[in-house]
C-alpha cells in the first residue's frame, strides 16, 4: 500500500463555546453522491469532549458544506458513565436506523479516567440521535477490570461483530498513571447485548503498549484492520514513542496477523501530522480507499485525509 496525503480538512479553532479545540477520532459515512459526513469529537470551553459532524463535498473534501454547530447529543446526567465526555467511534446502518457507538468519559481519582461504550440511535437519517440508555452497553466487568472502549462494528448476516479496546493495567510512569490497552473481539445479535470471550486480536509486542481505535473492512474474503499504536513512555513528547498507524489481516476477523510494514503511511517531516498519526478510519469512496485520521496533539491539529494509490 501507498497512501498519498491530501492535507487537513477541518480544525475547530474556537468555532463556538461547544467546539473550542480538537477534532478527534474522525470517521466518515457516505450520505449521497455529493456529500460525505465526517463525525468527530471536539472539546468545549470546559475541556469536555462532545460529538459533532461536518459534511464535505465528495469531490473535494476540503470544501465544507455544513458544520453541525451544536452537539449531536448532550453529556450524561451527573454520575453516569458519559457525564464528562462523549466521543463518537463508529456508525452502523440497520433497518433505516443509525446506530452511533461512542466512548463515554468519567474522570477518576486514582487514575486519570474511566472509559465505557455507549450507544445513541437515530431514526431520521441522522438528523437527531437519542441515547439508547443512561448506562453503557459495554463496561468493565469481572474479566475486564479496567475499561473497554473505542468500538468498531460491522454487521454480517444476523451477526454484529465488534473490535474494541480493552485496558489490561495502569502503570505509574514518571509519577503519572498510564494505561496499557489492546484490541479484543465481541459478538452480538442485536447490537446491544454483547458476548465478550476475551479473544485478543492485536496484542502487545516489544514496542506496542497501547493500541488505538481499530477500523475493519472485508475485501476479497480478507479482513483488513487499521489501528494506531504507541509506547506508554514519553509518547506525548517523543515522536519515536508516539502514535503511528498499523495494519493487520485476517481470514476470519478473529485471528489476525500484524503487517505494520505494509501500512504505507508515516508521519510527515513537518506540519500538522509530523509528530504522530492516530485514530484512522478507512472507507471506499468513488472506488478509491480514503483514510481519515488525526495528527499532532491527539486531534488538536484537526483531522485530514489520504488516498490509497492504485
Amino acid at each position: 500500500m501507498k497512501w498519498i496525503k491530501k492535507g487537513v480538512i477541518f480544525v475547530p479553532n474556537s468555532l463556538n463555546p461547544y467546539m473550542v479545540s480538537h477534532a478527534a477520532i474522525p470517521f466518515a459515512e457516505i450520505i449521497n453522491n455529493t456529500v460525505v459526513r465526517i463525525y468527530f469529537s471536539s472539546r468545549n470551553k470546559n475541556g469536555q469532549s462532545l460529538p459533532f459532524y461536518v459534511d464535505v463535498n465528495t469531490n473535494n473534501f476540503t470544501e465544507i458544506i455544513n458544520v453541525n454547530s451544536e452537539p449531536l447529543f448532550e453529556l450524561g446526567e451527573l454520575g453516569t458513565f458519559d457525564d464528562n465526555g462523549i466521543m463518537p467511534s463508529c456508525v452502523v446502518n440497520k433497518d433505516d436506523k443509525k446506530y452511533l457507538y461512542y466512548i463515554g468519559w468519567n474522570p477518576q481519582v486514582t487514575v486519570s479516567y474511566r472509559l465505557s461504550i455507549g450507544l445513541a440511535i437515530s431514526d431520521n437519517q441522522g438528523k437527531t440521535f437519542k441515547k439508547y440508555s443512561k448506562g453503557p452497553i459495554c463496561d468493565r466487568n469481572i474479566n475486564e477490570p479496567f475499561f473497554n472502549t473505542a468500538p468498531y462494528i460491522i454487521i454480517e448476516g444476523t451477526k454484529w461483530r465488534m473490535w474494541y479496546i480493552s485496558c489490561t493495567e495502569w502503570k505509574i510512569i514518571n509519577n503519572y498513571p498510564e494505561p496499557k490497552y489492546h484490541i479484543k473481539y465481541a459478538e452480538s445479535y442485536n447490537g446491544v447485548d454483547w458476548i465478550k470471550n476475551g479473544k485478543i486480536c492485536i496484542d502487545y509486542d516489544d514496542f506496542t503498549e497501547a493500541i488505538g481505535r481499530p477500523c475493519v473492512i472485508r475485501e476479497d474474503k480478507i479482513y483488513q484492520m487499521w489501528y494506531s499504536y504507541r509506547r506508554i513512555t514519553n509518547y506525548r513528547s517523543s515522536k519515536d514513542n508516539s502514535y503511528r498507524i498499523g495494519y493487520a489481516e485476517s481470514l476470519d476477523g478473529i485471528n489476525w496477523e500484524r503487517k505494520d510494514n505494509l501500512v504505507g503511511i508515516e508521519t510527515s517531516d513537518e506540519g500538522w501530522d509530523s509528530e504522530m498519526m492516530e485514530y484512522c478510519h478507512v472507507i471506499d469512496i468513488n472506488g478509491k480507499k480514503h483514510m481519515f485520521y488525526n495528527g499532532n496533539g491527539f486531534g488538536k491539529t484537526g483531522f485530514g485525509y489520504a488516498v490509497l494509490e492504485t
